[in-house]
C-alpha cells in the first residue's frame, strides 16, 4: 500500500481500541520471567557451548604476537577463533568499525578473539590464558584538541551537514541585542540493562541467531556481508529486547563471535558481552562541543541565529547531529548551521536516543534561557514569541501539524509556571534552594516503510506475522490493538508473533518511527484481509463493517470466522511512504517540559522535586504505554543532566567508567513525581495510523530544563554537562 496522500476517514478512526489505554499484552511473561531474552533461549539449540569475547588492550596500533597455545589446553575448549583463522570477513553496511580486530586495532576493547568452551566459566579462564602483545600508535582521543582542525562533516542530499538562510553574520552584527556561549556534553554510554548478547547454530550453510537487535532486517543483511554469505541464508530471532537505546540497532560483535564460535566449534555457541566490556566494544554517544549565537530585537524577537557543533568518531564514521532542531525550531530570517567531524580513536559513536536532538537541545535551550534572562522575558514569553508555523530555512514548506504553543501554556498553567521567581536564589524551603526551569521538546518525525502479515484462522483468531521489534516499548501491544481494531475483535483474539526475519520486513525499533510505522504496515495488511473476508462471505468489500466479531454490509451479518472455514485466510501487505509528503511538509513532533529542582545550599546536592511533560505528537495509540515511554525518557534526561559522563583516558584512549559501577545513571530514589500530558492531535500527513513517535520527544530538553532550573535555584550557570556539584559550589550564594 502506497501512502502517497493525506489519510481520510478509516477504520482506526472508530477507536474501539486503538487509542484505549490497554495493559501490555506481553506485561505477564515480563514479570513472571517467560519471555526468552537473547541469553536464555535453552530449548531451541542442543547442546549448547559458551564463547568468551576478548577485548583489545590498546586503542590504536597492531597485534604483534597472538599465542593461544595454553589456552587452548585449558579445560572444557572446544575452540578459539581470532583473525588468524576466521577466514576472510566483510564489513556490513551500518558498522564504522571492523566487529573482529587484528591484526589492526581499531579502538580499545575492539574485539580480538573469542574463546569456546563447554561452560562459561571455562571459556572465561581459559580466554584469560591468550598472550596477546600489542605495538601500540599514537592517536588521537581528545575533542578539545582536535576541534580547531576538524573538517565539515560529510552530508548527503537528504541530510546536509552545513546550512544557511538570509545573511546571518550581518544580521548578528546588526542585532541590538547579541547572545554567544559554548557548551559542551560528554561521551554517554547506552547502558540498557540486557547486554548484547547472541545464540548461534549452524545447520549445514545455514545459520540462525537467537539475539538482541532492535532492527532485524539490517542485522540480517550485515551478519550475511560480514560472513560473505548468501542473505537467504542467515535467520535472525529477536522476540524481546530488554532494552536497546539505539546501541542495538546495528549489528555487533556478540552476533558476529556467536557465529564464528559455532562454526569452529561444531556446536551452538552462547556469547554475551561482560558488561565491562560492552562501553568501549559496542557504540556510545559522542561528546559535543557547540557554539550558539543568537542576535534580538529588544523586544525578544530573533533575527539571526547559529549554532555550530563539533563530534568526532572513528575515520568513517558519521558526526553527532546536534544542529538539526535549531534548523526548525524557532522563526528567524538569518540562519546558520555547521557540523564539523573529527576523527578521533576512541570506539564508535553512534545513535543513541534521539541522536541530535538530544545533546543538541542540552544547548539550544540554555541558550534560549540565557538570552531570555538577558532580555529581561520570561523564557517561555519568548519561546511563544519566536515560534513558527512554517520551515524556517524554507518558509514554503509548512508544518504537518505544530502545536508547540499549545504546549507551552497548557504546561505553564498545570505547572504554575506564573509562580516562578525570575530572580536566581529567591525561593528557600528549609536547607534547600529552590528553581523552575523550562525547555523545548522537539524530535523530528521519520517513517519507514514496514511491511506485516496477517492470518485469520478457522477458531476467529487473527495472528500477525512482522519481523518488528519490542525493545520494552509496547509493540506487541499496540500492533495487536491495531488488527483488533481493524477487524472487529477484542484484543484476545489478535496473536501477534515478532522479531524474526523470516516474516514481513517491518520498520524495526528506532529513531522514534518504530510505532507509527509498523502499526501502519500492520494497517496495509489488515486492510488486505478485510477485502479478502468479505469476498469469501460474498459481501462488498467497500461497504463492509467488523464489528464485535462480526462482518455486517447492509442487513446481511455474519461472523468472521466463517470466512476461514475453509482454511486460514492470510494477507501480505508493505506501507509505502511517499518521500514527496514529507517533502511538501515538515513533519515534527513537540512538547514543553518543566522541571523543579532544589539545591542544598550547603553542599550544592541536587534533587529533582516535580516534572512535567505536555506532548504534541499525533495520535497517542495507547496513552498508557506511550507514557511509560515519556516517564522513562525523562528519567534518562535526568540521567543526561546530572549524572552519565563516559570519561574519557586521554592518554590511552578508552573509556574508564565502563561499567554501571562507575557509569552513573538514575535510579528510583533520584526520580520524584512525573507528570506527562498528550494533546488531542491527529495528524493525517504522516500515516494511515495519524499517529506520530513520542518516546524519544520525552527526552528531548529535559536536560536544559533541569540546569535551568538550576541556574534559576542557584544564579550558578553550568554549560558543561553533567551540572554535578563540584561545578556549583565556587558560585553559591553565601550561606545566611
Amino acid at each position: 500500500m502506497k501512502f502517497d496522500t493525506p489519510a481520510g476517514t478509516n477504520p482506526i478512526d472508530e477507536l474501539r481500541v486503538v487509542g484505549q489505554p490497554h495493559e501490555r499484552i506481553d506485561g505477564r511473561m515480563k514479570v513472571t520471567g517467560t519471555a526468552p531474552y537473547a541469553y536464555e533461549h535453552h530449548d531451541v539449540a542442543p547442546n549448547v557451548a559458551y564463547g568468551y569475547v576478548v577485548g583489545a588492550g590498546i586503542a590504536k596500533g597492531r597485534i604483534t604476537r597472538l599465542d593461544s597455545a595454553a589456552a587452548r589446553r585449558a579445560p572444557g575448549v572446544l575452540a578459539i577463533v581470532t583473525h588468524e583463522n576466521a577466514g576472510e570477513l566483510g564489513k556490513g553496511d551500518k558498522n564504522t568499525a571492523r566487529l573482529l580486530g587484528g591484526p589492526e586495532i581499531q579502538h580499545y576493547h575492539q574485539a580480538v578473539a573469542v574463546v569456546v568452551a563447554e561452560s562459561f566459566e571455562e571459556a572465561r579462564a581459559a580466554a584469560h590464558l591468550l598472550d596477546i602483545a600489542y605495538e601500540a600508535k599514537p592517536g588521537a582521543f581528545d575533542l578539545a584538541s582536535a576541534k580547531d582542525d576538524a573538517p565539515d562533516a560529510p552530508a548527503s542530499e537528504e541530510s546536509p551537514t552545513q546550512t544557511g538562510a538570509g545573511d546571518f553574520q550581518g544580521a548578528f552584527d546588526a542585532a541590538p541585542v547579541k547572545f554567544e556561549e559554548s557548551y559542551t556534553t560528554p561521551d554517554q554510554s547506552h547502558a540498557m540493562m540486557e547486554p548484547h548478547a547472541s545464540l548461534a547454530e549452524w545447520e549445514g550453510d545455514r545459520l540462525t541467531v537467537w539475539t538482541s537487535n532492535q532492527m532485524i532486517a539490517w542485522g540480517a543483511a550485515d551478519l550475511a556481508k560480514t560472513l560473505k554469505i548468501e542473505p537467504e541464508k542467515v535467520r535472525i530471532v529477536s522476540p524481546f529486547v530488554g532494552g536497546g537505546f539505539g546501541g542495538k540497532l546495528f549489528l555487533r560483535a556478540d552476533a558476529l563471535m556467536a557465529a564464528l564460535g559455532a562454526r569452529a566449534a561444531g556446536r551452538a555457541v552462547k556469547v554475551a558481552l561482560a558488561r565491562p566490556i560492552m562501553a568501549n566494544n559496542t557504540t556510545h554517544r559522542p561528546a559535543t562541543i557547540q557554539r550558539i549565537r543568537i542576535g534580538a530585537q529588544t523586544d525578544g524577537t530573533i533575527t539571526a541565529i547559529a549554532h555550530e557543533s563539533w563530534s568526532g568518531d572513528l575515520e568513517g564514521g558519521q558526526p553527532e547531529v546536534a544542529t538539526q532542531q535549531t534548523r526548525l525550531l524557532y522563526a528567524g530570517a538569518n540562519r546558520m548551521t555547521s557540523l564539523k567531524l573529527a576523527v578521533l580513536d576512541l570506539p564508535e559513536g553512534n545513535a543513541m536516543r534521539a541522536p541530535g536532538e538530544a545533546p543538541g537541545l542540552m544547548a539550544l535551550e540554555v541558550a534560549m534561557d540565557e538570552l531570555a534572562e538577558r532580555l529581561g522575558l520570561d523564557p517561555v514569553a519568548l519561546r511563544i514569541m519566536n515560534d513558527t508555523q512554517v520551515d524556517p530555512e524554507d518558509p514554503s514548506r509548512p508544518f504537518s501539524q505544530r502545536r508547540l504553543v499549545d504546549c507551552f501554556r497548557e504546561g505553564a498553567e498545570r505547572f504554575g509556571w506564573s509562580a516562578r521567581n525570575a530572580r536566581p536564589g529567591q525561593v528557600r524551603d528549609g536547607r534547600w534552594l529552590v528553581g523552575m526551569g523550562v525547555a523545548s521538546a522537539f524530535r523530528n518525525n521519520m517513517n519507514m516503510d514496514s511491511g506485516a502479515r496477517v492470518r485469520l484462522g478457522r477458531d476467529g483468531v487473527v495472528t500477525v506475522e512482522t519481523d518488528m521489534t519490542d525493545i520494552g516499548t509496547g509493540s506487541y501491544t499496540i500492533i495487536a490493538q491495531t488488527a483488533a481494531e481493524m477487524l472487529g475483535l477484542p484484543l484476545d483474539r489478535v496473536q501477534v508473533t515478532l522479531g524474526d526475519s523470516r516474516f514481513p520486513v517491518s520498520s524495526g525499533s528506532g529513531g522514534q518511527w518504530g510505532a507509527n510505522s509498523s502499526t501502519a504496515g500492520v494497517y496495509a495488511a489488515c486492510v488486505k484481509l478485510r477485502e479478502s473476508i468479505a469476498q469469501k462471505l460474498g459481501l462488498d468489500p467497500k461497504a463492509a463493517e467488523f464489528v464485535d466479531g462480526m462482518v455486517r454490509a447492509g442487513d446481511r451479518r455474519m461472523a468472521l470466522a466463517e470466512a476461514a472455514s475453509g482454511g486460514d485466510l492470510v494477507a501480505e501487505d508493505t506501507i509505502e511512504f511517499s518521500k514527496a509528503m514529507s517533502k511538501e511538509k515538515q513533519q515534527s513532533t513537540f512538547g514543553a517540559h518543566f522541571v523543579e529542582v532544589g539545591v542544598d545550599r550547603a553542599t550544592a546536592e541536587i534533587r529533582v522535586r516535580r516534572m512535567l511533560a505536555v506532548c504534541a505528537a499525533g495520535r497517542i495509540l495507547n496513552p498508557m504505554t506511550a507514557r511509560s515511554q515519556v516517564i522513562g525518557a525523562m528519567t534518562m534526561g535526568v540521567g543526561g543532566a546530572l549524572m552519565e559522563d563516559l570519561a574519557v583516558d586521554k592518554r590511552h584512549g578508552f573509556f574508564v567508567n565502563h561499567d554501571l559501577a562507575g557509569y552513573e545513571v538514575p535510579v528510583h530514589a533520584d526520580i520524584p513525581h512525573q507528570e506527562v500530558v498528550f494533546l488531542d492531535e491527529t495528524d493525517p500527513d504522516v500515516s494511515p495510523m495519524k499517529a506520530k513517535g513520542v518516546g524519544e520527544l520525552g527526552l528531548c530538553g529535559v536536560s536544559a530544563a533541569i540546569a535551568n532550573a538550576i541556574h534559576n535555584a542557584t544564579g550558578v550557570r553550568v554549560r558543561e554537562y553533567p551540572v554535578t556539584l563540584d561545578k556549583l559550589l565556587e558560585g553559591m550564594p553565601e550561606l545566611a
